[in-house]
C-alpha cells in the first residue's frame, strides 16, 4: 500500500498540474467573458478555483498572460473543430453548407468565445498580436473553403470570384452577430436571434445566402 506521505510521482504531478491549469482556464474564461479584461480580477478567479493567486501567477505569469492563454485555448477549440470537418465525400454545394452549419453551431455553443473576441477587439487585438501560438494556428476553415471553392468552380457550380478569407468573414459575420447582438437586437426589434424555434430557419437561411451568392449568374460590369 502506498504511504500517504509518499511523494507524488512525476507523471502524477504532471497530471495534477494539467488539471490545475485547465481549471484555472475554465474559471478565467467565464470571468473574462463576464467582466471583460479590465473588470476581471485574478483574486476573483483564484477564489473560484481550488488554487491560489500565487499559483495562477506561477502557471501563467500574470493577468495579461492569463487572458492570452484563455484566447489561445478558445481559438484552439474552434480550430480543432474545423480540422475535424470531413467534407471530402460531399459535392461542393453540400460541403459548403456543412461548413456553414459547423460555424453556426460552434458560435451558438460557445457564447463565451464570442464575448472574448468582442473584448479582444476593444483592446485592438493586442493579445492576439503578441501571441506566437495564435499566429501559427491559422484557420483550417479557410483552407477547407478554398478547396471547396476550387472544386465548385471546376465543376461549373460556383460562379463567384470570391476570396476564401472574404467568404469566411461573410459566414462568420452572421454567426457572430446572432450571438453577440442578441440582446440589443431583441430590444430594438422584439425578436430573439437565438430563439430555439427559429434556429433551423436561421441555420438554413445562412446556407441559402452563401450558396445563392456562389451560384448566382454574373453580369459583366
Amino acid at each position: 500500500m502506498t504511504s500517504v506521505d509518499e511523494p507524488a510521482r512525476p507523471g502524477e504531478r504532471m497530471r495534477d498540474a494539467a488539471r490545475t491549469r485547465a481549471e484555472i482556464l475554465d474559471v478565467a474564461t467565464r470571468e473574462f467573458a463576464r467582466a471583460g479584461y479590465d473588470g476581471a480580477r485574478v483574486d476573483e478567479i483564484a477564489a473560484r478555483t481550488r488554487t491560489t493567486k500565487r499559483m495562477i501567477y506561477y502557471y501563467f505569469g500574470g493577468k495579461e498572460d492569463l487572458f492570452t492563454a484563455v484566447l489561445e485555448r478558445a481559438y484552439g477549440v474552434i480550430r480543432e473543430t474545423e480540422q475535424a470537418l470531413d467534407v471530402e465525400h460531399l459535392d461542393p454545394v453540400a460541403a459548403m453548407r456543412r461548413l456553414v452549419e459547423l460555424t453556426f453551431d460552434h458560435h451558438e455553443r460557445h457564447p463565451d468565445f464570442v464575448r472574448l473576441v468582442s473584448i479582444e477587439n476593444m483592446h485592438g487585438a493586442r493579445h492576439i498580436a503578441a501571441s506566437g501560438q495564435l499566429g501559427r494556428i491559422g484557420s483550417p476553415a479557410v483552407d477547407v473553403i478554398r478547396r471547396i471553392l476550387d472544386e465548385g468552380r471546376r465543376a461549373g457550380l460556383f460562379t463567384a470570384d470570391v476570396d476564401a478569407v472574404d467568404l469566411h468573414a461573410m459566414i462568420s459575420a452572421f454567426c457572430f452577430f446572432r450571438v453577440a447582438n442578441r440582446h440589443t437586437f431583441g430590444a430594438l426589434f422584439g425578436r430573439d436571434l437565438v430563439d430555439p424555434d427559429r434556429r433551423e430557419h436561421h441555420r438554413a437561411m445562412l446556407g441559402d445566402m452563401v450558396i445563392a451568392y456562389l451560384t448566382a449568374e454574373r453580369t459583366t460590369r
